[in-house]
């Protein structure tokens, strides 16, 4: 079976910091001053984190959705629009008519690529280093695992894009294909 669609987990984490220990911090000692060859803040870090955001979101639920060979019970619809949801929907279909679910986890290592605010419909484009190191198609009626084809990498480029919709980020397409190793 094509490792088609099964290409995207992420997950995200913040930090909570004590923030009367760090005025207090800063207080207490003088902070570095710029060195002339600092990068500049990106200032469409926070669009860039939501887009993230979307785009985990999806993953997580695609993942519990190729644990079960069945979308019952995720919340795909709520990070996914028709067209990138089409096509997790056909991998899931296939997975149900070969009797396979995804067990262990797919890895990657996303990053907003284009960011277009300008446009009447804002858009972003992903690329995500895939890794499938922990992966695993099981055959539920024979109960084994099916090895990944030699010729697969085990790390490998993949791209998605979204949009911007209501206020919120959305994915609008995903390709699994295609990209070289990472």
């Amino acid at each position: 079976m094509a490792v088609t669609g099964l290409a995207l987990l992420t997950a995200c984490s913040s930090g909570d910091g004590d923030s009367a220990a760090e005025a207090s911090a800063s207080v207490a000692s003088p902070s570095p001053s710029p060195s002339k060859d600092s990068t500049p803040a990106d200032p469409d870090a926070a669009v860039k984190a939501a887009v993230l955001a979307a785009f985990d979101g999806m993953t997580t639920e695609q993942a519990k959705a190729y644990r079960q060979a069945s979308a019952k019970g995720t919340r795909l619809a709520r990070y996914a629009t028709l067209d990138a949801l089409s096509k997790i929907e056909l991998d899931l279909y296939r997975m149900k008519e070969a009797g396979t679910v995804v067990r262990g986890q797919i890895g990657h290592d996303a990053e907003v690529t284009d960011l277009d605010m300008s446009a009447k419909t804002p858009k972003a484009t992903l690329s995500d280093c895939v890794d499938l190191s922990k992966y695993e198609t099981y055959d539920t009626k024979a109960k084994k695992v099916i090895p990944l084809p030699t010729n697969q990498p085990l790390r490998y480029q993949a791209t998605a894009k979204a949009e911007r919709w209501d206020g919120r980020w959305m994915v609008t397409d995903i390709n699994t294909q295609g990209g070289g190793e990472c």
